[in-house]
């Protein structure tokens, strides 16, 4: 047996027998990029396979955990989006568009045909039908939670449930409310942040100063996010009283994502202070590699769009970019560790085995450290 199925080998198992997983990791969602076959890869490794469904339809979140489930019969997640569809508001779109007009007229393109689209849909009663009738052993949930009779009916279905803290009131705000874990988001991880009772971004916190906190605050499992894409980084987080770790830009170098050439090549570049917060694209902070529309119209901007209405005027313009092999417009998710992750490329599996087999390596050195010390 391994040291990482020895149930008496991890020093803090809440998380892992609240998930039913073997090694405290947790593959990040990342909507757009995770898949199915990135999901069962983890859970059939030990830890915590998750599936976006926040740009999946009713129909195709069901054909994707059909699949997972053909695959693995271990336990995974299916995360949502809480947002709330904000109403179109028309000199609002106008002023963005405005913004975006030169760009149109460089790629030969017209703006005045650009609709509204929301692009991902929030959490609702159908999704939670959904969830009812899937059953999944866990949901995790973005930007918030779900109203309260949504959330029961969740709880209900027997799932566990785990939602983003970016600060210590979100930590306590979730926890009030009946989160069985929460994950502590550090301002280091890449994609939307998890924030919900705070949209200032010059306040976020970083993960190694969050998860202590936090972890002080709530009585509940705490799940470390951002900036973690080695052993090191998983051994530190439980070292601060974690008893998880989310991992989402490590998993972006596996050959199980779906990732474009030129997202994969901007990943393959982008250094530790190469990636910023930006809402340019969705209209919520997300932090990403730095392109073009970054360094020309934000990276932050009060002209855009409520999330998730900005990403209607850009889509042509991301479109007719990446024909000519240019990322000028499109969103590339990154944290701040890819350069640590991009030492680690291998299939998703292996790296969830690897990622917990160091992080253990070092956890039991320095116990035997301490014990020969005397402390």
């Amino acid at each position: 047996m391994s040291t990482t199925q020895n149930p008496a080998s991890w020093p803090d198992r809440r998380a892992l027998d609240l998930l039913g997983i073997e090694r405290p990791i947790i593959q990040a969602p990342m909507a757009g990029s995770g898949t199915p076959e990135l999901a069962i890869a983890v859970c059939e490794a030990g830890g915590l396979g998750s599936l976006a469904c926040a740009q999946y339809s009713v129909d195709q979140a069901r054909e994707a955990v059909q699949t997972i489930r053909a695959a693995t019969s271990k336990p995974f997640n299916l995360n949502f989006f809480c947002h709330r569809t904000p109403q179109f508001d028309a000199q609002q779109h106008a002023a963005w568009v405005a913004q975006l007009e030169p760009y149109y007229r460089e790629l030969g393109l017209e703006a005045s045909t650009i609709k509204p689209a929301a692009g991902r849909a929030p959490f609702d009663a159908v999704y939670c039908e959904l969830v009812e009738s899937l059953r999944p052993a866990v949901v995790s949930f973005h930007f918030g939670l779900p109203e309260p009779t949504l959330l029961a009916r969740v709880k209900a279905s027997g799932a566990r449930v785990l939602s983003s803290a970016t600060t210590v009131a979100e930590a306590r705000w979730l926890a009030a409310r009946g989160c069985d874990a929460i994950i502590a988001m550090g301002s280091e991880a890449g994609g939307h942040r998890g924030s919900f009772l705070s949209q200032d971004m010059s306040t976020q916190v970083g993960t190694f100063a969050l998860v202590p906190q936090i972890v002080d605050a709530v009585d509940v499992p705490v799940i470390a996010a951002g900036g973690i894409a080695d052993g090191r980084g998983v051994a530190a987080a439980l070292l601060l009283g974690a008893s998880a770790a989310q991992i989402g830009t490590a998993y972006l170098f596996c050959p199980e994502v779906k990732l474009s050439p030129l997202y994969r090549a901007a990943l393959e570049n982008v250094n530790d202070d190469g990636t910023a917060l930006t809402n340019l694209f969705t209209g919520r902070p997300a932090r990403g590699a730095m392109n073009r529309l970054m360094r020309e119209r934000g990276p932050l901007s009060n002209y855009v769009p409520r999330f998730p209405l900005a990403g209607a005027a850009l889509a042509p313009l991301r479109a007719e970019a990446e024909r000519k092999g240019h990322d000028d417009f499109t969103n590339l998710w990154s944290g701040q560790a890819a350069p640590i992750a991009r030492q680690y490329a291998r299939p998703a599996a292996a790296l969830t085995r690897c990622l917990a087999e160091e992080a253990l390596k070092l956890l039991c050195q320095g116990m035997r450290v301490g014990a020969e010390s005397g402390g």
